[in-house]
This record gives C-alpha cells, sequence and structure tokens, in this order.
C-alpha cells in the first residue's frame, strides 16, 4: 500500500514539474517563433516595397497585382533623364542639353537578388498569398498613388503560435491583427514594425 502512495505520489510530482518547466519554457519559445517569423515576413514585406517603388517610378503609380508587378518590371525601363550644362544659371539657357536614356528594370531587380517568382508568398505558410491594395486617392487637393499590403499574423505564425492563448505572453499580440506597410488613405508606405 505504501508502494502504491509512493508511485501516485511520485507520478504527481513529475506531472507537476513537467508543468513547471513548461511554463517556463512555452512562452520563451514562443517568443523565438514569433520574432523568428515576423523577421521573415517583413523582410519580404520590405522586399515587395522596394519592388512596388520600382514600379511607381516607371509607371507614375502603384502595381495592383504581383502579376503586373513582375511583368512591368522584368519588361520596362527606368527613364533618366540627363541634365548638361546649369538649369539654374538663367544667362545660359541655351547651353542647357537634355538627354534622355532607357535602362531595362530587369537588371536593377536582378542586382537586389529578389526573386520575382516567389515575392508574392508569405513565409511559413502553406502558400498563403500577401493581401495587396492599390489605387489614387484625392489627399490635400492633389491626386497621390496609394499602396497597402499586408498579411494576417495568424497565416504565418501558424496553428501553434496563431492560437490567440498566446495573448498572455504578450499584450500585444493579437493573430488577427496585420503585418502590413502602406496605407489607403494616405500617401504612406511605412511599416507597422517601424513605429
Amino acid at each position: 500500500m505504501r508502494t502504491l502512495i509512493n508511485l501516485i505520489l511520485l507520478v504527481i510530482i513529475g506531472g507537476l514539474i513537467y508543468l513547471l518547466v513548461n511554463s517556463i519554457t512555452e512562452p520563451i519559445k514562443f517568443k523565438a517563433e514569433r520574432q523568428k517569423r515576423e523577421s521573415a515576413v517583413v523582410d519580404k514585406l520590405i522586399q515587395i516595397r522596394t519592388l512596388q517603388e520600382a514600379y511607381r517610378t516607371i509607371k507614375g503609380e502603384f502595381s495592383r497585382s504581383f502579376n503586373d508587378l513582375n511583368f512591368v518590371l522584368l519588361n520596362d525601363s527606368f527613364r533618366i533623364i540627363q541634365v548638361f550644362g546649369d538649369p539654374d544659371d538663367p544667362e545660359n539657357t541655351d547651353a542647357i542639353v537634355y538627354d534622355t536614356i532607357y535602362q531595362p528594370a530587369r537588371d536593377s531587380v536582378l542586382n537586389l537578388g529578389i526573386n520575382l517568382d516567389s515575392i508574392k508568398y508569405v513565409p511559413f505558410s502553406q502558400k498563403d498569398t500577401f493581401e495587396m491594395f492599390a489605387d489614387t486617392i484625392t489627399y490635400q487637393q492633389t491626386k497621390v498613388p496609394v499602396i497597402e499590403v499586408r498579411v494576417q499574423r495568424k497565416k504565418f505564425m501558424g496553428e501553434v503560435y496563431g492560437n490567440p492563448r498566446f495573448s498572455k505572453y504578450d499584450d500585444s499580440y493579437d493573430p488577427s491583427s496585420y503585418l502590413k506597410f502602406g496605407d489607403m488613405s494616405a500617401p504612406n508606405t511605412a511599416g507597422n514594425w517601424e513605429r
């Protein structure tokens, strides 16, 4: 009888030790995993923002789709205007010469090392893609292009870490919130991770 009670107490102690160790290691694992996954997504969002800025340089607006973005960056060119002479010299306006050259956008994209084929896919997801919105709005009486590219945290945090129960370890964690850059109501391309 005494041996049975000792075995039961040993099992209970083992269970309590497991719960204690798990309650210490789980928040540490969550923080490390969250940081790793968010960092990968932020890197991808920065690449998309860079590509969108290049697209805007070519077209004057942001792309509404990844297919259009890829097509333009692979097949279109940047227009570069070279100015010879001093355009600020009012006495020498005849000596100013403008020359326009075109540089393929493909070369710039290849130099950046960005893979256009996989840019739309969210890291750590099962082939989920970033949501991308672009339009032109009137802002302070001027028409301006705007963009927003985003992804919900639960898409890249996965089934394990995309659970709302992990918000007990970090008050700011909400798996249904978005990691994004841009704003459809203002000409802003800042990311919400940069605040």
